[in-house]
């Protein structure tokens, strides 16, 4: 396989990943393109490659900014921007946990602390209480983690991850 053909092959790949981050795979394509880039690119050399459109490729190259995972860069007498990826797997990783975080978890550990206010206590309160109490226990155990996975040192995931193993 040659290289262009590999670096297609990822980009096709990562785009279909995308979905399962909670973003779209246009989004998950700009973010590999960049990935595997070796230099920066301006939204143009973007569009050609990824044969979309300029508001396509400015909006998923300012998502990918918000989340973290792309980079602005001046170049000296170039009036264009250009932009590159996060080349560290770990950091992409934390920024993704980050993300889902906000816009998954976040919301339903608001929510459960919301319906955990429910009054007129009776039977049937007691029982969707109840149950409500254990999906919010579940929710902020798991927040919990994802906190420490995201701000653990790398080698400390590995080493425990090969401890399980």
């Amino acid at each position: 396989m040659e290289l262009n053909e590999a670096k297609e092959t990822f980009i096709q790949a990562w785009g279909n990943l995308g979905s399962s981050w909670g973003i779209n795979r246009t989004m998950a394509q700009v973010h590999a393109l960049l990935l595997v880039s070796k230099d920066s690119l301006s939204s143009d050399e973007i569009m050609e490659a990824l044969d979309i459109s300029r508001g396509n490729a400015n909006m998923n190259i300012r998502a990918l900014i918000e989340w973290g995972l792309v980079f602005k860069e001046n170049k000296v007498g170039e009036r264009r921007e250009y932009f590159y990826g996060e080349k560290d797997v770990w950091r992409i990783m934390q920024k993704i946990i980050e993300q889902r975080k906000k816009k998954e978890l976040n919301p339903i550990v608001y929510l459960l602390d919301d319906l955990s206010q429910v009054e007129n206590k009776n039977d049937e309160v007691s029982e969707f209480l109840s149950v409500i109490q254990d999906i919010q226990y579940f929710a902020l155990k798991t927040d919990k983690v994802l906190d420490k996975l995201v701000n653990k040192d790398p080698n400390w995931i590995v080493n425990l991850l090969l401890k399980a193993v």
